[in-house]
């Protein structure tokens, strides 16, 4: 995970809207992300299974009863696509799952090591209270 801020870079394509905390919500975010990636041409995969991924964090740990999360996808001039969910759980930060040395393992915390896999650059934003965002960036292959 990185915490640095990245430079931002001028948005080729890009699509923000806000999701109910709710299981539908999730749901709605990785099908409106595949319909958005596709008018842009842009490959569905690993896109679609890490929106579904954060989505889900989002709703389980980051919800926040009466308010949204916020879905952003940003392609830039680089050909990099950006993945950003926001939510209004601050004071809980995404925690991958231990190592499976300990004795229990871990009921949840491995859909971010699938993210670590997928992803080529990740990371966590606080702010402005008492949001945070987990942003994740892929390079696309050319077509």
């Amino acid at each position: 995970m990185n915490q640095e801020i990245t430079a931002p870079r001028t948005p080729l394509h890009q699509f923000s809207v806000p999701l109910s905390a709710t299981r539908r919500g999730a749901r709605l975010a990785r099908l409106l992300a595949t319909e958005q990636l596709r008018s842009w041409g842009v490959p569905l995969d690993p896109a679609r299974l890490i929106v579904a991924e954060l989505a889900t964090n989002a709703v389980v740990h980051g919800r926040v009863s009466g308010r949204s999360f916020r879905l952003t996808l940003v392609v830039d001039e680089l050909g990099t696509l950006r993945i950003e969910v926001t939510d209004t759980r601050g004071d809980q930060l995404p925690a991958r799952a231990r190592s499976t040395t300990d004795a229990e393992p871990a009921e949840s915390g491995y859909g971010l090591l699938l993210v670590e896999e997928l992803a080529d650059r990740w990371g966590l934003r606080t702010g402005p209270l008492p949001c945070k965002t987990v942003w994740v960036e892929c390079a696309m292959e050319a077509p």
